[in-house]
């Protein structure tokens, strides 16, 4: 519900609460939820989130703190895109080659919730059975796609025979070299000045 009380660090106002930081004031929503239970019976302390909103109704309340809890499910996305799909695995050079990769992870990811009711549960020794009523995660269903791939419809066209092209020709240097773009890292500098002043 949204805050109206006073706790350390905040003021209440007539229009909800008011936040001071490095001497101004900002007026909005404080919005407590409580946990009933966590893993390992672990005690489960209240999260307390902002909002920057200042007449809040029960609705904007519930649409605050699920916006919260969305965000753990995409921390969960973007793990399956670089552990499962291999996001981060090529070493791509252009940026705009970077980004078709990308837009062909989120489709492969589409692919997998799709096909979820037509997948096998393919589970490890040490991972839990899911129950009837549960859906597959992306991952359980990648193991099983290749069973339900040779079912498929395959919208494109069968391949058609080609050879490869010449090449350049013995001897001769590559006149047209890739463009290289920076990919914003730094230079693994010396811990400590005397170690820099002996590698010179």
């Amino acid at each position: 519900m949204p805050g109206t009380g006073c706790i350390p660090g905040y003021s209440s106002g007539p229009r909800g609460l008011t936040m001071t930081v490095n001497s101004r004031s900002a007026t909005g929503t404080l919005v407590r939820f409580n946990v009933d239970h966590l893993p390992g019976d672990r005690d489960a302390p209240p999260v307390w989130l902002w909002s920057s909103a200042t007449d809040a109704t029960p609705d904007d309340v519930d649409f605050v703190w699920s916006c919260y809890l969305r965000g753990f499910d995409l921390e969960h996305t973007f793990r399956l895109f670089e552990q499962s799909l291999g996001w981060t695995r090529p070493r791509l050079r252009a940026p705009q080659a970077a980004a078709r990769w990308t837009w062909l992870v989120v489709v492969a990811h589409t692919q997998l919730r799709l096909a979820a009711p037509l997948a096998a549960d393919r589970r490890k020794p040490r991972e839990r059975a899911t129950r009837p009523c549960e859906t597959l995660t992306p991952t359980r269903v990648r193991r099983g796609f290749r069973h339900i791939r040779p079912h498929l419809a395959c919208p494109a066209r069968a391949p058609r025979p080609s050879r490869p092209g010449p090449g350049r020709p013995p001897g001769s240097r590559n006149r047209h070299p890739a463009t290289r773009y920076d990919v914003g890292k730094t230079l693994k500098r010396s811990a400590t000045l005397t170690e820099r002043d002996r590698r010179g």
